[in-house]
């Protein structure tokens, strides 16, 4: 029996950690009152090599998950779930934007070890950037010991997200 109980611990660890759900993250940044709305978005040819271009990142899918928080009819923001695979693992972030401005990210699912995972006061940098920033490690964010590739993962996942808004939704 005891060796079962140990085999379910390692199989628990192989899969993903999800640490929020996206709605619970837009409502917690829009507020509990607002409609969360799910919705898809699939680039056309010319838009995935624009938005590639555009963002110096290599796009893996044309399609994207996007949420829409809503209240009294006006919108309030929106989410973009980006999928960034890091040593070979998925990782989800949800980058939430409202007005042309990065209002939080919240991580959804990560399968690295959890010594890794930033802390909501490192994630704070990346509050009230401008979706028309490129950003970069180092020029714009400060970089972390031992967490290179999941900072990377996250700069480009922004700058994936930001491209994703400006294009799409804002039209730019």
């Amino acid at each position: 029996m005891l060796k079962y109980f140990f085999l379910f611990l390692f199989i628990n660890t192989l899969f993903a950690k999800n640490l929020t759900s996206p709605i619970d993250a837009m409502k917690a940044t829009y507020g509990k009152e607002s409609i969360i709305s799910k919705g898809k978005i699939h680039l056309t040819n010319e838009k995935f090599k624009k938005i590639q271009l555009k963002t110096k990142t290599k796009l893996n899918t044309k399609n994207y998950i996007i949420y829409r928080a809503k209240k009294d009819g006006k919108i309030l923001g929106y989410g973009l779930l980006i999928n960034k695979k890091i040593h070979l693992k998925n990782n989800v972030i949800l980058y939430l934007i409202s007005k042309g401005k990065l209002k939080n990210i919240e991580i959804i699912t990560y399968n690295e070890s959890q010594k890794y995972i930033f802390s909501k006061k490192w994630q704070a940098i990346f509050k009230d950037k401008n979706t028309n920033e490129l950003l970069q490690l180092t020029q714009n964010l400060p970089t972390t010991t031992k967490t290179t590739l999941f900072t990377n993962s996250i700069i480009e996942g922004s700058r994936l997200a930001f491209a994703l808004y400006n294009e799409i939704i804002e039209g730019n």
